[in-house]
């Protein structure tokens, strides 16, 4: 039996979230993964983010995110499957998790605070793709 257009598209917003409702979240409600290689994390991340490379996410997730809880799997962006991988290996653990769209690069593109070896650093929003009101 196959699934209307409608369905499809109900399904797939249960699994996804965008960056802005990801940076308005109640601090705790989320845990926000970035599955990414050491290279890319080390060059930068979302603040408060848990580092678990896709490959280890069977072995690593139970001791990082706890049981229960709302996982948030983001890597680079639109052209990176990654974090649709990521998303799955965490299902197929039996979390509730969702794939963050934009991934790290519309995190950075709408002006959001990435941490890196400086500290924590922000850019200006890209007025093509921002939900920020830009002046």
């Amino acid at each position: 039996m196959s699934m209307s257009a409608a369905e499809f598209f109900r399904a797939k917003l249960q699994c996804e979230i965008d960056v802005m409702e990801v940076a308005a979240s109640e601090p705790g409600s989320l845990v926000v993964v970035d599955t990414r290689r050491r290279s890319s994390w080390d060059h930068g991340h979302i603040p408060g983010a848990v580092h678990i490379p896709t490959a280890s996410i069977p072995e690593l997730a139970p001791g990082l995110v706890p049981a229960g809880s709302q996982a948030v799997v983001y890597s680079w962006g639109p052209g990176c499957n990654g974090s649709t991988f990521a998303a799955l290996a965490f299902a197929e653990l039996g979390y509730s998790v969702k794939e963050m769209i934009g991934g790290i690069e519309y995190w950075i593109r709408n002006g959001l605070p990435v941490e890196t070896s400086a500290g924590v650093v922000q850019s200006e929003p890209d007025t093509l793709v921002t939900a920020h009101k830009v002046i």
